[in-house]
């Protein structure tokens, strides 16, 4: 995921991370919706921060493909659509499949411990239904990966999770889990990276992707998104 600058002052840098995550949420949680204009001013008084930190995180966001620019002046949500998310599914299941199988190639004890602390950081979320269900989720399927030697690899990994993930959001209550087991899908694809059973990691990862993505699919085939 993009990052502002390193050369901005602190305080400018500090007020653009923070107008840029705080967009980034809004925008991924489907509270701006897809194809909403985002004015300037009215996003300054929700943010209650100031007109550059905004536009210098709208266009970190266009990066991100979650912002479209529009008359050369003007931003927008991005836009949704069957194929969009079809190309966004794809390469996650692609890029993660790669940088799954590095990361099982260098694993080590540390990271090992790394991956169990982030699943049981997930699953107390789960159980105690905490607000913070969705980081912790996002943190256990990066720590996963996170022993790949591929920077730029996770970085898109990263954006790819925030542009699939916005489409279970919009989804909302269509999307649930009744007739899966997710709780135990994770644990499979947890037990398998310990193991360093990399082809069952792998497979597992990716049916856990797709299940969901199928029936995604399913839903904006129907226009229910």
């Amino acid at each position: 995921m993009a990052n502002p600058s390193v050369s901005e002052p602190s305080g400018s840098a500090s007020a653009t991370q923070r107008a840029y995550g705080r967009l980034r949420d809004l925008i991924v949680t489907g509270e701006l919706k897809p194809g909403e204009k985002l004015k300037i001013d009215g996003l300054r008084q929700r943010l209650a921060t100031g007109a550059s930190p905004i536009r210098e995180a709208l266009s970190l966001l266009t990066s991100d493909n979650l912002v479209e620019r529009f008359d050369q002046r003007g931003f927008r949500a991005a836009n949704v659509s069957e194929n969009n998310f079809r190309e966004i599914l794809t390469l996650r299941c692609s890029l993660e499949d790669m940088a799954l199988r590095q990361s099982i190639e260098n694993a080590s004890q540390a990271w090992e411990e790394h991956i169990v602390l982030a699943h049981h950081r997930m699953q107390r979320a789960h159980t105690e239904q905490s607000d913070e269900f969705e980081a912790r989720h996002k943190a256990f399927h990066m720590a996963l990966l996170s022993a790949a030697d591929s920077p730029i690899l996770l970085k898109f990994c990263s954006q790819l999770y925030d542009l699939n993930i916005r489409y279970r959001y919009l989804a909302g209550n269509a999307l649930h889990y009744q007739q899966r087991d997710v709780t135990s899908e994770h644990e499979q694809i947890l037990t398998a990276c310990i193991a360093r059973d990399t082809q069952t990691a792998a497979d597992t990862l990716l049916n856990h992707y797709k299940t969901t993505g199928a029936f995604l699919t399913g839903l904006l085939g129907t226009g229910s998104l």
